[in-house]
């Protein structure tokens, strides 16, 4: 056998760099304050319906989304200023923030102004916030490949 043994490949990029690892604490902090939503949220509609058992809930929720929606951004200005070549994670992460900012503008419209009805699609965009936080901190593990 003629045995040439080929060394293994170096792994160029896996080490995490600042600008990844800052965009990833603070991706990671608002995926907490997304989930923490859903907690906040189960809290408060165990009061069925009655907003004056449920104020104090309905304000830490309220508050909970603009956290995460502040994370969301600076978050995304991290990932267009230091992590210019994911083009995945800028727009991903612009993406989220314009869920997040209507997310919170459908939340006010039930609370402030109590259009309960708006809640049917409140919660399923939610579920699409989760989805989308989930793919996006996957997303971010792992550098892009170029072939």
């Amino acid at each position: 056998m003629s045995g040439t043994v080929s060394a293994p490949r170096a792994t160029r990029g896996l080490a995490p760099r600042r600008s990844s690892l800052l965009y990833s604490v603070l991706l990671g902090l608002c995926a907490l304050a997304v989930v923490l939503q859903g907690l906040w949220a189960g809290i408060f509609l165990e009061h069925d319906g009655q907003r004056d058992d449920a104020a104090g809930w309905i304000d830490v929720h309220a508050r909970g989304g603009e956290i995460a929606l502040a994370l969301a951004v600076l978050a995304t200005i991290v990932a267009v200023v230091m992590l210019r070549s994911r083009r995945d994670l800028w727009i991903g992460s612009a993406l989220l923030v314009v869920l997040l900012g209507g997310e919170a503008y459908l939340g006010g419209a039930i609370r402030d102004d109590g259009r309960d009805v708006l809640t049917a699609v409140h919660v399923p965009l939610a579920l699409v916030i989760v989805a989308l936080v989930v793919w996006l901190s996957l997303r971010s593990r792992y550098p892009v490949r170029e072939s």
